[in-house]
């Protein structure tokens, strides 16, 4: 890889930017494509598949063998409460390679003890989020119960265009809390990002159940091509 083109992945990796990088089998000629550039490109259907798979891989175009390499950034989940759904779903995203970290003010929850090796802040969301320069490739879930705690998060979810957005409660719960985020300023597009009730519909009534369905919801965000044409728009 020549010095200009590793210089300009670096730059869009450190600033959590996906890249892509096309080899030419044949003649070594490589050129970047920036995630932004993806849907104009010839070759946007693979580039976007690569992309939303996360993995790099050799494509056929145009009677060429080309190599994709894939820099895409590490996923990252950001939990809002230390409850008993929390340590199921911390360790399994942490198994899926996702960066985790739990935030919740009440220390008698957020204790090293019941997060082993996992990230804990001890603050109120308004101290703890702007810190952690959350962007796209984070899912961030609200699992609190305590309008106190999820609500200003969510605000501040919905500010840094999380890929996803999930809060736990019933569809009853959730109308409440839409009309209190509509109150301090949230839209309705911002409203309808929230997948609530949480995680896929399996039937889930263990906490652990729980945890798999919420990390089944944000994998399909992530993985399926809807979730790619957000990705490439940031």
């Amino acid at each position: 890889m020549k010095l200009e083109t590793l210089m300009e992945v670096n730059a869009e990796r450190a600033a959590r930017r996906p890249v892509i990088v096309v080899t030419d089998i044949a003649n070594g000629e490589q050129r970047l494509v920036k995630a932004r550039d993806i849907a104009a490109d010839p070759l946007s259907a693979d580039l976007a598949r690569q992309l939303r798979m996360g993995k790099s891989g050799m494509v056929e175009a145009g009677g060429k063998q080309l190599f994709l390499n894939v820099y895409a950034p590490t996923a990252r989940l950001v939990i809002i409460g230390a409850v008993h759904i929390s340590q199921a779903l911390a360790p399994l995203a942490r198994a899926l390679d996702y960066d985790v970290t739990v935030v919740d003010p009440r220390t008698a929850f957020a204790s090293p003890e019941r997060f082993p090796d996992v990230p804990l802040i001890a603050e109120w969301p308004e101290v703890a989020l702007p810190p952690l320069n959350i962007d796209h490739y984070t899912a961030f879930v609200a699992v609190t119960h305590d309008p106190k705690i999820d609500d200003p998060a969510l605000l501040h979810a919905f500010a840094r265009d999380c890929f996803y957005i999930g809060a736990l409660g019933s569809r009853k719960t959730h109308a409440k809390r839409a009309e209190r985020l509509k109150a301090q300023g949230a839209s309705d597009a911002d409203i309808a990002r929230i997948h609530a009730p949480i995680g896929l519909s399996i039937g889930a009534v263990s906490p652990s159940e729980i945890a798999v369905s919420i990390m089944a919801e944000i994998t399909a965000e992530l993985r399926l091509p809807k979730a790619a044409a957000k990705v490439q728009a940031a």
